[in-house]
């Protein structure tokens, strides 16, 4: 079942990664890095497509890989959409609070939050 949980988290990650800098890549690498992430062919069936090895587009799935979490070191798009989307969500709980009445709390810690943003 951990596996499972991992293997789920790795796509997810895999998926962020590709949608902010997916882009970045080649015509080619997106097109059996998209195979093989999001359409889950195997390598097999896509080194048959291809006309290169299994080994081969193992290679090139790796190499995207690093490729991606290469520009993410550097850029950090996905570490800054997470922590946004996470303040904004606690905005979202505090204006809840706020409605229920206690108002001059949330709104300090509202003005925080979008403070944070703004540093982002």
């Amino acid at each position: 079942m951990l596996t499972l949980v991992m293997k789920m988290e790795r796509i997810v990650w895999q998926g962020l990664l590709y949608d902010f800098y997916g882009e970045l890549l080649t015509e080619r690498q997106r097109h059996i890095y998209e195979d093989v992430v999001f359409n889950d062919l195997s390598l097999s069936e896509i080194a048959r497509e291809e006309g290169v090895t299994r080994q081969g587009v193992h290679d090139l799935v790796r190499r995207c890989d690093r490729i991606l979490e290469g520009y993410e070191e550097k850029l950090r798009l996905v570490e800054t959409f997470q922590k946004t989307k996470e303040f904004a969500g606690r905005i979202q709980e505090l204006l809840d609070e706020y409605e229920r009445g206690q108002k001059k709390e949330c709104l300090r810690l509202a003005r925080e939050l979008a403070g944070k943003i703004m540093e982002i």
